[in-house]
């Protein structure tokens, strides 16, 4: 076990790399290809020329070990380029073999080898024909056009890659929930380089001392995004340096800190291990402390009295004012995922015993919680319509003292016989009965909803895909808000109308959550049918961010094109369905203890282990 000196000295960037710059050596496939095809080629900083067939980062590398991490830069030579070693600290030597010495385990470089398909209905591949086989190629090429490297290697995906666009604003940034479908993909490929570059350059951006207006954030924040940026290194004429540039939240519209970041990380950790067999990555120290730090801050004691994570409005892929600040579904989803993969992943030792029972005890409350006051079906909202208020006791059976006035007229017509969903959000005397996407496809996913309440949500999209998906998968959230609830809740912001990006726009890239989902369901006929409806139009409207209107027949007002989350969720989706047993590197089983434990703790269930003894309160 490496001492604590060693831990901040890897942490800090002080470790000095001996691998040669040059991405190409030792066969990695494909990834950059897209830099082969021209003799010379700048891309942020880094100069490339093409040798035999192979592409060599020309340059100087300096390292200054504090601030920001520094990365290669190029120096203005008198007689020629000169290729140098890199010296800045490389993600690939924190500890263990290289990436590229790791073979895949279980899967072949085009995906899960079919033979281990676990679901009985087999391979759902989609037998396209030329046109969507040129769909795909172009995809690829265009996701592969958006890699951004650093230090020579590749290290994630930029938002948006339109040539075109005359607002670029973030969208040249690599976000952190961006790159989980880009990532993906790469991994399904058999292309786990950039995904592992990834995982640890972003483990130095963690939060430690990063302030904002005078104020420092927990430890353990992950970032929302960065950026490769290129600076003069002014000691010398016309050379520059590379920084890994990142963002908090202190430069985001609205100045709101991501929550979601760590627990996507997580997700992604848990997923790069089980896809490549490279279970070095996740068994690091300096990993194991990014993780522990990222838990420490999400279970970390406060005044809120339920087991959710309490949130800002803006804190996750919905990020501007959209009434979601409390208990968001999409945060409890991913964390309850995040929880139960970090469980997996920990290393079993004496200072990670109280944080796994801190983690377990969690994990019940919250499953618990979800389960038993989001779920909505019609047999709930009858209950609810019949609610008595102002109830004092601990049998209360209206807990949250909602008043049954607030059944929107929408929901009544909305809510099917067969089907169900779990709601937005839910506080003292509010629930917010709007169908958030993201939140229902990964509480399947997670196993935070039951089996039947999991097929339910299946049901509940099927009966009504004319208004959550249309003609273009899926709605972020349904119904948008309009009128006066719109000014008020969003305080008009004029992004987001009604039907328009976060206020019931449709957004392309959860097409791949919604394919996992099917997927572990055993029902991928479902994601199936919303893929062909992608190819219809995706390429010919050059693949953009969202879609506008109910039926989502525009092109978002203000959509990014060439958005590379919405290319990567539909390569995700279509390697999904060609080999099903992919979905297990996401996928959280049900875990038979807390299966237990939820019966003992649940007052209407008489089921229970004999002896259980019941460490929080419900």
């Amino acid at each position: 076990m490496a001492t604590s000196e060693t831990v901040l000295q890897v942490l800090s960037g002080g470790l000095p790399c001996t691998h040669r710059l040059d991405p190409f050596v030792g066969g990695v496939n494909s990834v950059l290809s897209f830099c082969s095809d021209v003799k010379w080629r700048r891309n942020r900083g880094l100069v490339y020329k093409k040798l035999n067939n192979r592409v060599r980062l020309l340059g100087k590398c300096t390292s200054r070990g504090v601030g920001a991490v520094k990365s290669c830069g190029k120096l203005k030579c008198a007689h020629r380029w000169e290729s140098m070693r890199c010296k800045c600290q490389k993600a690939e030597s924190f500890g263990g073999a290289a990436a590229n010495e790791w073979s895949p385990v279980s899967l072949p470089v085009n995906g899960v080898d079919s033979a281990t398909n676990i679901f009985e209905r087999g391979s759902f591949a989609l037998k396209g024909n030329e046109e969507t086989q040129s769909i795909e190629e172009e995809a690829w090429d265009l996701l592969r056009a958006s890699v951004v490297c650093y230090c020579g290697n590749p290290i994630g995906t930029i938002a948006a890659n339109d040539a075109n666009s005359g607002s670029i604003l973030n969208y040249d940034q690599i976000f952190i929930r961006d790159f989980i479908p880009s990532g993906i993909a790469f991994l399904l490929k058999g292309e786990y380089d950039i995904v592992r570059n990834f995982i640890l350059y972003t483990l130095q951006l963690q939060s430690w001392e990063k302030t904002m207006d005078c104020y420092s954030p927990g430890q353990g924040l992950m970032p929302a995004s960065f950026k490769v940026r290129t600076v003069p290194l002014g000691s010398e004429d016309s050379a520059t340096e590379e920084i890994l540039d990142a963002d908090f939240g202190e430069a985001a519209i609205g100045r709101v800190a991501p929550v979601d970041s760590g627990l996507w990380w997580i997700i992604l950790l848990r997923a790069y291990g089980k896809c490549s067999g490279d279970l070095s990555v996740q068994e690091r120290v300096d990993v194991q402390t990014g993780m522990k730090m990222i838990l420490k801050l999400c279970l970390a004691d406060g005044f809120d009295m339920f087991p959710t994570l309490l949130v800002t409005d803006g804190s996750c892929m919905i990020d501007r004012r959209m009434g979601i600040h409390g208990h968001p579904l999409e945060i409890q989803a991913l964390f309850y995922s995040a929880l139960l993969c970090a469980r997996e992943m920990l290393a079993p030792e004496d200072g990670s015993a109280d944080l796994i029972r801190a983690l377990n005890n969690r994990l019940v409350a919250l499953s618990f919680h979800i389960r038993e006051y989001y779920w909505l079906d019609l047999k709930k909202l009858n209950e609810i319509y019949r609610y008595t208020t102002e109830e004092y006791s601990y049998d209360a059976v209206n807990k949250f003292n909602i008043y049954p006035d607030q059944i929107p007229p929408w929901l009544v017509e909305f809510m099917p016989s067969k089907g169900g969903y779990l709601i937005g959000n839910l506080q003292p005397a509010h629930m917010d009965f709007r169908f958030f996407t993201l939140g229902n496809l990964w509480s399947i996913v997670s196993s935070l909803a039951t089996l039947d309440q999991s097929h339910a949500i299946l049901d509940l999209i099927e009966a009504k895909w004319a208004e959550l998906v249309a003609e273009m998968p899926i709605k972020i959230c349904y119904p948008a808000l309009e009128g006066q609830e719109w000014r008020i809740i969003t305080g008009s912001d004029p992004k987001n109308t009604p039907w328009s990006y976060h206020n019931g726009g449709s957004w392309p890239t959860l097409l791949w959550q919604l394919t996992v989902a099917c997927i572990k369901m055993n029902r991928p006929e479902i994601a199936q049918k919303a893929v062909q409806l992608v190819e219809r139009r995706i390429s010919r409207d050059k693949w953009p961010e969202y879609y506008d209107t109910k039926r989502a027949r525009f092109i978002g007002k203000q959509a990014h094109l060439f958005q590379t989350w919405s290319i990567s969720g539909y390569l995700v989706a279509k390697l999904l369905l060609a080999n099903p047993s992919a979905v297990k590197i996401f996928v959280n089983e049900e875990d038979p203890e807390l299966v237990n434990a939820l019966l003992s703790a649940n007052p209407r269930r008489k089921r229970a282990r004999k002896g259980f003894k019941q460490p929080f309160i419900v």
